[in-house]
């Protein structure tokens, strides 16, 4: 093949044993995040009726409770709930992000909670290679804003986004008074997405450093050794 600007060495065949399943043993380990802090939020009613979900397929879950946490660089990443959210963040292997409809978008209460997630914290990068779904509800007719908001957020942060989605319009009439989602073919679709959701984290997990290692990574490791070691010859040189 007659391809000269690529450095073959760093672009191995790919391995198909590496893909096998041999993924850790214990359950899916999953992360919700919701965005509202309204106390008869619909995000969070959303979030926790997957979560019920989840389980009954198996999974380990965490729902984060966004109350308390702060803003933004508006204090250290040792505060509490920083720490709480990048831990559960390193615990999950996959993740599920539901908010509300806002002004044609997410609202800042998840952005805030993934803005705390930074794309790399020394050699760990906190999402890089989990699984992903998304989800919105909506107080009007259905719409996709968010879910599309998500999906790049969920691409810039490195995850494994998931084919479905789920978009709940008129929020407040598809749940009861105990806050469960009533039956319905919106209902069927959060079934779906996360049985779905569930799939892609048992196929990824365990393998998803090998998935996510790249060419391009690799290739600018090897020069950034070259470089050290032609530095480590030239100070050894000058002793």
């Amino acid at each position: 093949m007659n391809l000269p600007n690529i450095l073959f060495e760093h672009l191995p065949d790919p391995e198909a044993e590496l893909l096998a399943d041999n993924g850790p043993g214990h359950r899916p380990r999953i992360l919700l995040l919701y965005g509202s802090l309204r106390p008869e939020s619909y995000s969070h009613k959303l979030a926790l009726e997957a979560e019920r979900i989840l389980r009954q397929l198996g999974a380990e879950t965490r729902v984060f409770d966004p109350h308390e946490l702060p803003m933004l660089d508006s204090c250290g990443k040792d505060h509490p709930k920083v720490q709480q959210l990048r831990e559960w963040s390193q615990w999950s292997e996959g993740q599920v992000w539901v908010s509300p409809e806002r002004h044609g978008t997410l609202t800042g209460v998840l952005k805030n909670q993934i803005d705390w997630l930074p794309l790399e914290e020394g050699s760990v990068r906190p999402t890089q290679g989990r699984t992903l779904a998304v989800m919105q509800v909506s107080g009007g007719s259905q719409s996709f804003n968010v879910v599309n908001a998500l999906r790049v957020l969920g691409r810039w942060m490195r995850m494994v986004t998931i084919p479905n989605q789920s978009s709940v319009p008129k929020a407040w009439q598809e749940f009861d008074a105990n806050g469960r989602m009533r039956p319905s073919p919106y209902y069927d679709r959060v079934v779906d997405v996360m049985e779905e959701l569930i799939k892609f984290t048992l196929m990824v997990r365990g393998r998803s450093d090998y998935l996510v290692d790249r060419y391009s990574e690799r290739k600018g490791a090897a020069e950034a050794a070259a470089l050290a070691r032609a530095a480590g010859v030239i100070e050894t040189m000058e002793e």
